[in-house]
């Protein structure tokens, strides 16, 4: 079996993960000056989560048919991005005109994310290692602030992010290209990520997929240490 030289990561449910729905609600309140009450606020962080508004939380439970194609090619372009995500919160009853896009601000922000426990701790030992790092993300905006501001930053030899290239996994290209920045052939790489259809998709240019689920970063202390016993 040919030797893995690199290790490609998905960003969120992989490496970070996005603060509960109602940190990330409250954190909004806070911004725009409006106000909930403790029942309230649990009643419309649960309604958001439920509508999709969260970036990086659930899936809606129904896309809005006028919505559909937004969401679709969402992580293809900025405007798109927070224009889906904005459409979604509004959706939902809240005490503040102002309040969709300071949510969808509030996620961009490096405290709405909150990195595993083993994330610097692997990255960390694969670059001792001497293998490339790189990720590769669906995603429609910069996402760099968060990664330097977690730690994560110095291990990564390269950032390939959907809207920079106007492509989103499971397309093949996103993962060639990543493959070719790192400077090793597809067979040579592994990806990492919690998305089994997106980030799958690394396995048609010929990459190996190491799935991981999730969860909570309180319910998932050490899945990304399962790298390590791969690259032996």
């Amino acid at each position: 079996m040919t030797v893995i030289k690199a290790v490609l990561f998905d960003f969120s449910g992989t490496l970070v993960r996005i603060e509960p729905a109602e940190s990330w609600l409250r954190g909004a309140l806070t911004a725009t000056g409006a106000t909930l009450d403790g029942a309230a606020l649990r009643e419309t962080a649960a309604a958001l989560e439920r509508a999709g508004a969260l970036p990086g939380g659930a899936v809606p439970e129904s896309v809005p048919p006028e919505l559909a194609g937004l969401w679709a090619e969402r992580d293809r372009e900025p405007r798109h991005h927070r224009e889906v995500y904005t459409a979604l919160a509004r959706r939902v009853p809240l005490p503040s005109p102002a309040l969709p896009e300071a949510l969808y601000a509030r996620h961009m922000r490096p405290e709405a994310w909150r990195p595993y426990p083993d994330a610097v701790e692997v990255l960390a030992e694969l670059r001792g290692r001497g293998l490339r790092l790189g990720l590769v993300s669906n995603i429609g905006w910069d996402l760099r602030p968060v990664l330097r501001a977690h730690g994560l930053a110095p291990y990564l030899d390269c950032t390939v992010l959907s809207y920079e290239h106007r492509m989103q996994k499971p397309d093949p290209r996103l993962f060639a290209l990543a493959c070719r920045e790192l400077g090793v052939a597809p067979g040579e790489a592994l990806m990492v990520g919690d998305d089994r259809r997106a980030d799958g998709g690394a396995t048609a240019v010929g990459c190996r997929y190491l799935p991981v689920a999730p969860l909570p970063v309180d319910r998932r202390p050490d899945a990304l240490r399962a790298v390590l016993d791969l690259v032996g």
